[in-house]
């Protein structure tokens, strides 16, 4: 098995069992969240958690802020779980790539919508 396949696993198995602490935390701070995918360094020492939120620019600070304080918990849930020499530091980033999606979607739907000539 490669190392990138190793990662791979190891992140989709994270992934999982991330997905399923979230759900059970008792911060208020905590939101609807989805963890859309958890990218793990060739070492397995951190793990980047890529996560959507819902709600405002201030609901989606207070989910943030709540994982981040979680974090250590969140940590100790994998290693409960998952046999591994170290329990990587995790590391939570929203994922923009839906609202990435969303900006292009509206950005090609005013350019159907423009006249052949307003180009």
């Amino acid at each position: 098995m490669t190392q990138g396949a190793r990662t791979d696993r190891v992140g989709e198995e994270f992934r999982e069992i991330l997905a399923e602490e979230i759900l059970k935390l008792k911060d208020p701070r905590v939101g609807f969240v989805t963890v859309t995918a958890v990218k793990v360094t060739a070492d397995l020492r951190r793990a980047r958690v890529f996560y959507t939120a819902m709600g405002d620019e201030r609901e989606r600070a207070a989910t943030r802020a709540g994982l981040r304080s979680a974090a250590a918990h969140l940590r100790a849930a994998i290693g409960k779980q998952v046999r591994l020499k170290f329990l990587p530091e995790l590391e939570f980033e929203e994922d923009a790539t839906i609202e990435q999606g969303e900006r292009i979607d509206r950005l090609i739907e005013r350019l159907h919508t423009q006249e052949p000539g307003d180009a």
